[in-house]
């Protein structure tokens, strides 16, 4: 089928839905069935910002969408119809599901469930060991919304940069803020930002000394992968997670954090960490704090390796929100010429571009 089509199947649910407002079961189905025919992100994108919504759409279904593979395009027009759609009644609770047609698939037994953990910590504590020195692009659009309801957010910068990954350390180099040549550091920039990616959220999840408390939740299924989900929850006295305040961290505190973490079943590695902040002093500005990772494959000179695809990081002062959707992008092998030509294309990277290629999910 050819890619530029939009196939039988989506073509007739469209052409369904034209004349009307699309419930989250719509919505829902419309991605799902974009991804699995591998519509382009670009398309799927101009079709939605054409459509309205019956119901107000929140930042939970917009991450569940994000989590399925839905590319950058597509998220960006689903926020433009998130701040269309405010005031609109909550969506409706979902239909009781169907009498399964086969038995769900039972949980890991105990002992299974200690194996899959210590097969995922083996992997998180050698993973930055195993990364090779390269360098990507690191697209930033940050958001807030100042009357703190999640439904009025504006883009208020777009920050590009220049990440080196040399003998497992991270280095972060500011090459433009909203299109302009700048030499500032993300700490002149403000703002709320974030680091760690590339290895240190894990290590700081499954470390020894962190003692992580994990429990089943569920099998579930990612980007097309099949996976293990664990509920786990860090507490203070056990956690790394600094949260800073002010441009030059005039406050600083360890949070401990609660979340999910989404192991791949056939290699055993983490594909997705979300986490919420746990135990924040009340007299501390920030309220809370939120993050989601995920990880995907891309290759690094003919050579495929997990590495962070995207990040969502969200944090609370009083009513002020603050949304960062965070993009890795151009990876390739550090050398000292590959780094001077990597300036000019990152600085020429289109915002519009699409993340790393995702497969589409499974049902």
């Amino acid at each position: 089928m050819p890619r530029r089509l939009i196939g039988v199947f989506l073509l007739g649910a469209l052409l369904a839905l034209a004349q009307s407002t699309l419930s989250l079961e719509q919505l829902t189905e419309l991605i799902r069935s974009s991804l699995k025919l591998k519509q382009s992100d670009k398309e799927v994108a101009a079709y939605l910002r054409k459509q309205k919504l019956s119901f107000a759409l929140g930042d939970v279904a917009i991450e569940e969408f994000q989590g399925l593979g839905a590319g950058s395009r597509t998220i960006e027009a689903l926020r433009e119809l998130q701040k269309a759609s405010r005031g609109l009644p909550p969506p409706p609770p979902p239909k009781a599901a169907p009498p399964p047609t086969q038995p769900a698939e039972p949980p890991p037994s105990p002992e299974e469930q200690k194996q899959i953990i210590q097969k995922a910590r083996a992997e998180a504590l050698d993973y930055s060991k195993r990364l090779p020195d390269f360098l990507c692009l690191q697209l930033t659009r940050r958001y807030v919304d100042p009357t703190g309801l999640e439904l009025d957010w504006f883009k208020y910068d777009e920050i590009k940069a220049r990440v080196t990954y040399f003998e497992q350390k991270e280095d972060y180099k500011v090459i433009s803020v909203n299109e302009q040549l700048t030499n500032r550091s993300f700490e002149a920039l403000g703002g709320a930002s974030s680091t760690g990616e590339f290895g240190s959220m894990l290590a700081q999840l499954f470390a020894p000394e962190t003692a992580a408390e994990f429990q089943w939740d569920r099998h579930s299924v990612l980007r097309g992968r099949k996976v293990y989900v664990f509920r786990f929850r860090v507490p203070q006295r056990r956690s790394q997670w600094h949260i800073s305040y002010g441009q030059r961290h005039e406050r600083e505190i360890i949070s401990g954090y609660k979340g999910q973490v989404y192991i791949d079943k056939e290699s055993g590695m983490v594909l997705r960490i979300s986490a919420v902040t746990d135990e924040i002093p009340s007299d501390f500005p920030i309220n809370e704090a939120r993050t989601a990772l995920d990880y995907d494959f891309a290759k690094i000179a003919d050579r495929e390796y997990l590495l962070p695809l995207h990040a969502t990081v969200r944090m609370r002062e009083a009513k002020l929100l603050t949304r960062n959707e965070v993009e890795f992008r151009l990876y390739r092998k550090f050398t000292a010429e590959a780094s001077i030509a990597f300036d000019q294309e990152a600085k020429d990277a289109k915002p519009e571009e699409k993340p790393p290629a995702q497969e589409p999910p499974e049902d």
